[in-house]
């Protein structure tokens, strides 16, 4: 099955981490860059990290610093370490297989004052 997994989201308070993983099963995970993505009530969906097959990395303004994103190929699996979390980073994040145009099912992460 072509898909994409999101876990690890959950409810933390400000200055907490957690760590996201993807889980990619059905495509060549290894070829495809990785996008993480997040969306919180009545706004748009806004790209957060993104890391290419050759491992480089991007991030947005708001998480650099914070958040940093991985990937392990022979588990076909990108993480997203995010730590010293603020209320404001709660959201549904989700992961986007840029070019296998595939999106997971999203994981919900509340980060409370």
């Amino acid at each position: 099955q072509v898909q994409l997994v999101e876990s690890g989201g959950g409810l933390v308070q400000a200055g907490g981490s957690l760590r996201l993983s993807c889980a990619a099963s059905g495509f060549t995970f290894s070829n495809n860059a990785i996008g993480w993505y997040r969306q919180a009530p009545g706004k748009q969906r806004e790209w957060v990290a993104s890391i290419s097959p050759s491992e480089w990395t991007s991030y947005a303004d708001s998480v650099k610093g914070r958040f940093t994103i991985s990937r392990d190929n022979g588990k076909k699996t990108a993480y997203l370490q995010m730590n010293r979390l603020k209320p404001e980073d709660t959201a549904v994040y989700y992961c986007n297989a840029i070019f296998a145009g595939l999106w997971g099912q999203g994981t919900q992460v509340t980060v409370s004052s």
